[in-house]
């Protein structure tokens, strides 16, 4: 186990890494890398989050079950113990053995799928203030190795808020071009059965598959942030979350995609039936909305975002939100700041993608 020397300058070297973080996926690699060494771990799990649904997508993970993800996922989905949905800033991390009592069979991720690969212990950590939820991590410990212990849990909460504020600042960093838009799915259709297996899928999938999650050289790419999606359904369906199934997420040079789970009608039942997962460029009300929450906009804020992107000036924004003029020049004045533009025309540019 770590001193307590080694802990203090593992949270300065996170502190360095997230300070000068530009891009979500380095940012995670190199978390991963500091963490291990105070933290031991066989294996994981770091992804990202639409802020507002808290679905994941965009996985970093190096996990054994590697060829029974589309089960794992659906498990991750279905358990309510130290989902990631239940933890908050005050209380970031969750232990395994802690929240089971001792008895891992409680979670029904460990009981149908981790102890057959012996798993030992699990510490969960979420990324969330109040902004929204940017992303979770998950550890893994084989069962030959020792616990995750209270040190290794406080250092995990400790280091929580820098890297949530990375995170959305790297989602931020996400709203400014860097060159020509690829070309825009319009829009790519997965099918999966009842348990995330890939029935088909439309033309251009396979494309923007690749560019969601680069596969190994050679094989073809898994589409874990649509399992994500689809798990949130079947989570839904079995009263284990409410959020709904759908996610946001960046692709390329500015470009945000949505992705949405439901269900095919057929003469099965509901349960049974098939699922759609559909991939699209964000329309402009669901990107702003996301762009307000990773500028850390207040609610004000982005309302006066909300009615500019909607096409109204001053004089109508004013009226609608009960506002002087002055004060929503005000506000606006505080948006360019956060946002760093300066004019109403680069707002909109950013903030829709145009």
């Amino acid at each position: 186990m770590a001193g307590t020397t080694a802990w203090d300058r593992s949270r300065e070297r996170v502190g360095v890494l997230c300070g000068s973080a530009v891009d979500a996926r380095d940012l995670r690699l190199r978390l991963l890398e500091e963490i291990r060494r105070v933290v031991g771990f066989d294996a994981h799990a770091f992804l990202l989050t639409d802020p507002e649904t808290s679905v994941g997508s965009l996985p970093l993970a190096d996990v054994p079950c590697v060829r029974e993800l589309p089960r794992l996922i659906r498990l991750k989905y279905l358990t309510p113990v130290n989902r990631w949905t239940a933890l908050d800033a005050s209380a970031p991390v969750a232990l395994l053995h802690e929240g089971t009592g001792g008895d891992p069979s409680h979670s029904l991720l460990w009981r149908e799928l981790l102890s057959d690969y012996r798993i030992g212990d699990v510490a969960s950590s979420v990324f969330r203030d109040r902004f929204g939820c940017w992303g979770f991590l998950d550890l893994w410990r084989s069962d030959d190795a020792p616990r995750f212990g209270p040190a290794e849990s406080r250092y995990l909460a400790r280091i929580a808020g820098t890297v949530t504020e990375a995170l959305r600042r790297c989602q931020a960093n996400t709203f400014v071009a860097r060159g020509p838009h690829p070309r825009r799915p319009g829009p790519v259709v997965l099918l999966l059965d009842p348990e995330l297996h890939v029935l088909g899928q439309t033309p251009q999938a396979h494309e923007y598959l690749r560019v969601l999650v680069p596969p190994d050289h050679g094989r073809a790419p898994i589409p874990a942030s649509a399992y994500n999606v689809a798990a949130q359904l079947l989570a839904r369906e079995a009263g284990v979350d409410r959020h709904p199934p759908h996610a946001r997420m960046h692709l390329s040079e500015g470009l945000w995609l949505t992705l949405r789970a439901a269900r095919i009608r057929s003469t099965r039942p509901s349960q049974e039936s098939d699922i759609a997962v559909t991939i699209e460029e964000a329309p402009p009300t669901e990107r702003s909305a996301v762009f307000a929450r990773a500028f850390g906009l207040s609610a004000r804020e982005a309302e006066v975002l909300h009615r500019l992107t909607a096409g109204g000036g001053t004089r109508e924004v004013a009226g609608r939100m009960f506002l002087s003029e002055y004060t929503v020049q005000d506000h606006l004045k505080a948006v360019f700041a956060k946002t760093a533009v300066h004019s109403r025309r680069a707002l909109l540019a950013r903030a829709l993608g145009t």
